[in-house]
């Protein structure tokens, strides 16, 4: 007997055959449930359908980067929306705003206000096309060669978009904080972007949910004394807040 979670599934998977994509709140809002529950369904069923920067795609259909959805996508969705909620109150209006790669992205500027016209630059797959739902957003993709493995674009020559550009916010995520070896995350080919992005920014944000705390990964993205503020979902160990008190860091959960 089909349950209701292969329902909805296979609703999907009719409705993807005469397009190519379809907005995770589209679908919602037509199989009369909630987003959360949609992503679950996709999550723990045996389907060829992902979430894509907010948007339902039939991988079985594209060839599409893996990265973020079977290994990151899914993970702490809780705790990625309950920081987009704090995150998205930040971004103003006539803002200029560095969103760097990570599956926490989509979240964050899903949850931006429709109305707020901001100025947005990004160089990943998923920011991209979360960003093209904002109707008065005017995006800076920076271009050159697509890395499969994490949907990002990187630099072919030693020049990029960021170069003509100063962001008064940069938002930058990361897999790692560790008092002693400052920020990480997975992989070398962010580092370029993500470095220039803090270098030229009024406004350096860090954004990781409470499981990166503790943690070191392979790639050295700074040290935390660089960053303005730190968002995340819970409370963090006492060493990590009284580091940030001591150090002027705003921390907001």
């Amino acid at each position: 007997m089909e349950t209701q979670p292969q329902k909805r599934i296979n609703e999907l998977i009719e409705i993807l055959k005469t397009t190519d994509k379809i907005h995770l709140k589209e679908a919602a809002e037509r199989l009369a449930v909630s987003e959360m529950t949609i992503r679950r369904d996709i999550n723990n069923l045996p389907t060829s359908l992902i979430v894509l920067g907010g948007y339902i795609v039939d991988e079985a259909r594209h060839s599409i980067a893996r990265y973020f959805v079977s290994d990151q996508q899914d993970k702490q969705v809780e705790e990625k929306s309950d920081i987009a909620k704090l995150v998205s109150q930040l971004v103003n209006e006539n803002d200029t705003i560095f969103f760097d790669c990570g599956t926490t992205m989509p979240f964050i500027i899903n949850a931006i206000d429709n109305e707020i016209s901001f100025t947005a630059i990004c160089y990943s797959l998923n920011a991209f096309l979360a960003l093209q739902n904002k109707p008065k957003c005017k995006i800076i993709l920076c271009g050159g060669h697509y890395q499969l493995n994490n949907a990002i674009f990187t630099s072919v020559n030693q020049h990029s978009q960021l170069d003509s550009i100063c962001p008064n916010k940069a938002f930058i995520s990361a897999a790692g904080i560790d008092l002693q070896q400052g920020v990480t995350c997975y992989h070398f080919d962010e580092l370029s972007m993500k470095h220039q992005a803090m270098k030229k920014s009024g406004q350096n944000i860090l954004i990781a949910d409470h499981t990166k705390f503790g943690q070191i990964k392979p790639a050295f993205i700074s040290e935390l004394t660089l960053f303005d503020q730190v968002i995340t979902d819970k409370l963090p160990d006492e060493r990590f807040v009284s580091f940030f008190a001591e150090n002027n860091i705003s921390l907001i959960y």
